[in-house]
């Protein structure tokens, strides 16, 4: 493994859970720790901000992230998929909507899956 695979890994990590377990406690209310939750959801941010400016400054390349058409498309369709995923997922967990739910997370999937032709291009 190389150097700043092992480097993104371990920040990434750190800030992803860091993140992940903030939202749980903004998110669930029988915890009762939203104010603390929000720093720490705030804090996993920063983790991951500092892995990826720490990754690109180690591939030998600019620490800030030129904008582009393609760059702001390939946000908005990776967020619209991550939303679209979670309203089916909701829409069968919490909703009791089974079918519905399950058609609406595949259409998020198939979003979702749309990123790597978009990235990664067709050859």
């Amino acid at each position: 493994m190389k150097k700043k695979n092992f480097i993104t890994l371990i920040l990434a990590t750190i800030g992803g859970i860091l993140f992940a377990l903030g939202m749980c406690m903004c998110l669930l209310p029988e915890w009762n720790a939203f104010t603390p939750g929000v720093v720490m959801a705030a804090v996993g941010i920063v983790v991951l901000l500092i892995m990826l400016m720490v990754r690109r400054k180690m591939e030998g390349k600019s620490v800030m992230v030129k904008l582009s058409a393609k760059t702001v498309g390939t946000v908005i369709l990776g967020i619209a998929g991550a939303i679209v995923l979670g309203i089916g997922m909701c829409m069968t967990m919490v909703w009791g909507m089974m079918v519905p739910g399950v058609l609406v997370g595949i259409v998020g999937i198939v979003l979702l899956l749309c990123l790597i032709p978009v990235i990664k291009g067709i050859k």
